[in-house]
């Protein structure tokens, strides 16, 4: 096996054993602000490495930081950074953890003891202290030393003693070393842990000062991470800026995403953008934490969704069955039968997302052996407008009624690539452009991303609107320019960017 095929499994091991123990770690997850996502951004930064090496790259820290989600993402990208640095300097796993750990706590401005910056540095310790041990018994006694070293971050950080819970980033990180282990030493990769319930005072935590978790790359010549750290600096605070002089990450908590993005678009072309709006994803973990256990809920939502990043997003809402839409949007009743039953609620709601789905939703619900009620909503913008008005202890009927309501409220646009010539009312688009819908109607076309996507922007923001929503696509595309002309042109717009993964089209966009 070659070594970078062994990386490449060492990186799916890894990604294994997060995914199974995603929904716990969100749900850990209230340092250092709750917005229940640790797990999911760990996964998905550990998957961008996966998937980096699965198309033949070799560069794994470039693959982290490029893939890097959120604070613990961005901090997790540094232990790779400074592991893969360690191990090229005399191949012991000891000389790579500590490499990790010195790259993690150099990362971090304001680093706190209890967190995952903590528990590497024990993993380091431990391994330093067993350098003659055999690989397999190593890992295994790594594991175990951070099991116990997990454990007694409830007792070193006063949020999480208070909260009654361990550090998610650190349990996230004794996750990963589990699933390379049990690779390494040739066995099953162990079930998920069990979600212990959690107590009020992790479920009800204050909300982070300020409102926008904000993350992009900056890539170019000759960066200067200083300089970028001093013009985020006065805008925020849990403020990482890492990487070398081509590509920097920063991830920075703010209520001006708009200036964060300016300051990076200075330097040279930014990327991978998010914006989350922390105080509604707080909001939503406390509701989602807080909701009925599945005895108790009256109504289940299953939704038809495309791309496992609106995955995530439905089921961070509360959506309990998921049925994956497939490339084209077409799940047979069949599938949406099974997913009404595994739902295991006396009643459900079915969000279609897609006009060619509503047909086989209503035959779903005719076929349910519950009461079923289908909201027609006609994308994955509407349904997410949607489940904003869900509530899991009212009956299918009143949580259809007032679904329905809210997901029409939203204006829903997008970008997909024209898969034929299209001329409509003077627009003329050539086959392979890009093209700017708006509802189901053509508004743009061309072969330049941002100005189409401007145009898009621009209709839906034609009348006042509070929130702009965007969800990129499986092919991402470049947001800061688009990013920073909405922010400067609508000071007062909530901005929130998501990956949804979705194929077909790079860019979804809705309005509220």
């Amino acid at each position: 096996m070659s070594e970078r095929l062994s990386v490449l499994d060492l990186a799916r091991a890894a990604e294994s054993a997060l995914d199974r123990n995603r929904a716990r770690l969100d749900d850990l997850n209230v340092y250092p602000v709750p917005d229940g996502d640790t797990g999911t951004n760990m996964l998905l930064t550990v998957r961008a490495v996966r998937e980096a090496l699965e198309a033949g790259e070799t560069a794994v820290a470039h693959a982290a930081l490029l893939g890097a989600r959120g604070n613990s993402g961005v901090i997790l990208s540094q232990i790779i950074r400074g592991a893969v640095e360690g191990f090229e300097e005399d191949g012991s796993v000891a000389t790579a953890l500590r490499g990790g750990s010195d790259a993690a706590w150099a990362a971090v401005r304001e680093p706190a003891e209890g967190t995952i910056l903590t528990v590497i540095r024990a993993l380091a310790d431990e391994a330093e202290a067993r350098r003659d041990e055999e690989l397999p018994e190593l890992l295994h006694a790594l594991v175990e030393h951070g099991d116990a070293a997990v454990a007694r971050t409830q007792d070193q950080l006063e949020v999480l003693r208070k909260a009654g819970v361990v550090d998610a980033g650190a349990a996230g990180l004794v996750e990963i070393l589990r699933g390379i282990s049990a690779y390494v030493s040739g066995e099953p990769l162990p079930e998920a842990a069990e979600a212990v319930p959690l107590a009020a005072d992790a479920i009800h935590q204050e909300v982070s000062r300020y409102r926008y978790c904000s993350v992009f790359v900056v890539e170019g010549q000759d960066l200067d991470r200083a300089a970028l750290e001093r013009e985020l600096e006065p805008l925020g605070d849990s403020l990482l800026v890492v990487g070398d002089a081509t590509a920097l990450k920063a991830h920075v908590h703010t209520d001006d995403p708009g200036s964060a993005l300016r300051a990076g678009t200075a330097m040279g072309v930014i990327e991978r953008v998010e914006i989350a709006n922390m105080h509604l994803q707080s909001a939503q973990r406390e509701e989602r934490l807080s909701q009925p256990s599945s005895d108790d809920r009256r109504t289940a939502v299953v939704a038809v969704v495309t791309g496992e990043g609106n995955r995530r997003l439905f089921e961070s809402m509360g959506a309990t069955g998921i049925v994956d839409g497939g490339e084209t949007m077409n799940p047979s009743t069949e599938d949406i039968v099974l997913a009404i039953e595994r739902a295991q609620a006396p009643e459900a709601v079915l969000l279609a997302n897609n006009d060619n789905v509503v047909l086989a939703a209503r035959q779903a619900a005719r076929l349910a052996n519950v009461p079923v009620h289908v909201v027609p909503s006609r994308s994955l913008q509407a349904g997410l407008g949607a489940m904003l008005a869900y509530d899991p202890l009212a009956d299918s009927e009143t949580n259809a009624q007032a679904m329905e309501e809210a997901s029409s409220g939203v204006a829903a646009g997008g970008v997909t690539v024209a898969s034929r010539a299209v001329s409509v009312d003077g627009l003329q688009v050539e086959r392979g452009a890009y093209l700017g819908l708006v509802g189901d109607e053509p508004v743009a076309g061309g072969t330049n991303f941002d100005t189409v996507a401007a145009s898009v922007v621009d209709r839906l923001l034609a009348e006042p609107r509070d929130v702009l929503t965007l969800i990129t696509g499986e092919d991402e595309p470049e947001l800061g320019s688009l990013l920073a002309r909405v922010a400067e042109q609508h000071p007062d717009l909530e901005l929130e960017v998501h990956p949804g993964g979705q194929p077909h089209y790079p860019l979804l966009v809705s309005a509220e």
